[in-house]
């Protein structure tokens, strides 16, 4: 196992020269042997000078052939001081600033990848927790491995998490990173450190179908994209060179809801979990019931009727937040109208379709009441996944030249 690095010390001499262009990216064939490095940023202002300085040092043309591309969600001067840092760095280095930060910084880097020129792509981060001088070493991996994905791992042996501030981060990262593994067994084996966000990938691996949420991509290129191959280098995880974590309990939420998108996103298993879902909505509506009949004295039919609106709006909720958040492309109200809808049609149409079976078909009432149950879900399924959560044609590509404020090179 390769040893650990450590970042170079920060009073190495600064390299000079001109900043290239870096192309206009993802239309382009791969130059062969070029690493194109995407680097997603938002308010990394204090970091910006430094960042260019080291991605500098490590990629100088006699080390390694590669071009950057920092992708930036920042309110702050962050695009304006890489680009004027860049301007004396040997490296090609290019900045896209994005008015709609659309999927979060996972969705900066997907929207680098699809600009990319290179064989291979890295990432990492902005803030300096992963030292960009263990690039060469990633590429060299990959190249004499023949694998497709390449970690930079803080879990493989020689490898540190010291650098996530206090036990709490590390016990969270920790706890993530096996969940991931356990729903993901197949995908990630071999990765040790699945919620990494320092890697390198080829780029032909690379399709347009990347839907990410939140600052997390690893896990969506290893799942979506499934590497034929994949290797490690530990590394030590620094502090941060300066300014603030991104990571925050709403990430943290925002994580693990597209961990039950990647799960489900199969016909198959999203249709289970849809019927999980549907189950859990019977907590809501036996407690409603039991809550309107005992204490308000209310007709049991219309205290059937209630509960069941409760229960809908129970596994509207659930649906929306998790399951089918990715694919929300009508108004909340547009969306909980029409599933209320069919929510309640059921009840219409299975006492029709009960008599049939059991008078004509001489179905048993029991068994007939199971086949309508099932009958049931399976069309409220089809019309909440085709209908009112309607799939998106064509995933998003790169951004489009009106979403680029700033493009230096």
């Amino acid at each position: 196992m390769r040893a650990a690095r450590n970042p170079v010390d920060s009073d190495a001499p600064r390299k000079s020269g001109e900043a290239g262009d870096g192309g206009d990216g993802g239309d382009e064939a791969p130059q062969r042997g070029l690493v194109t490095v995407v680097v997603p940023t938002r308010d990394e202002a204090a970091n910006a000078e430094e960042l260019v300085r080291r991605l500098s040092a490590a990629l100088s043309p006699h080390r390694l052939a590669a071009d950057v591309i920092v992708v930036d969600d920042s309110r702050d001067d962050t695009p304006r001081l890489i680009q004027s840092a860049a301007a004396g760095s040997p490296v090609p280095i290019r900045v896209v600033h994005r008015d709609r930060p659309t999927g979060g910084l996972g969705g900066a880097v997907a929207d680098g990848i699809a600009l990319a020129r290179g064989t291979w792509v890295a990432v990492l981060d902005g803030d300096l927790q992963h030292p960009p001088e263990l690039l060469p070493e990633l590429v060299a991996v990959g190249e004499s491995s023949g694998a497709d994905l390449v970690v930079a791992s803080r879990y493989a042996r020689g490898g540190s998490s010291g650098g996530l501030a206090g036990p709490v981060r590390r016990a969270v990262s920790r706890l993530s990173g096996l969940t991931a593994r356990a729903l993901f067994p197949g995908r990630l084996r071999g990765v040790s450190d699945p919620m990494s966000g320092f890697f390198l990938i080829r780029r032909s691996l690379v399709g347009a179908d990347l839907r990410p949420d939140g600052y997390k991509i690893l896990l969506e290129l290893a799942v979506r994209c499934r590497p034929s191959g994949t290797a490690e280098v530990p590394y030590v995880f620094q502090p941060r060179f300066a300014g603030a974590s991104k990571a925050s309990f709403a990430e943290g939420l925002r994580f693990l809801r597209h961990l039950v998108v990647l799960r489900f996103s199969a016909p198959r298993a999203r249709m289970l979990a849809f019927g999980l879902i549907g189950l859990s909505g019977f907590v809501p509506n036996l407690a409603v019931l039991w809550l309107l009949t005992r204490y308000t004295g209310t007709d049991y039919a219309v205290a059937e009727i209630l509960a069941n609106q409760v229960a809908v709006a129970w596994n509207f909720l659930l649906l929306d937040a998790v399951l089918f958040h990715h694919r929300r492309t009508r108004h909340w109200s547009g969306r909980f109208g029409r599933f209320a809808a069919v929510a309640n049609a059921d009840l219409v149409l299975r006492i029709p379709l009960l008599g049939v079976l059991v008078h004509y078909g001489h179905v048993n009432v029991l068994l007939g009441t199971v086949l309508t149950l099932v009958a049931a879900f399976a069309l409220r399924f089809l019309v909440t996944d085709r209908a009112i959560y309607v799939p998106h044609p064509h995933p998003p590509g790169p951004p489009a030249e009106p979403t680029i404020a700033a493009d230096a090179g």
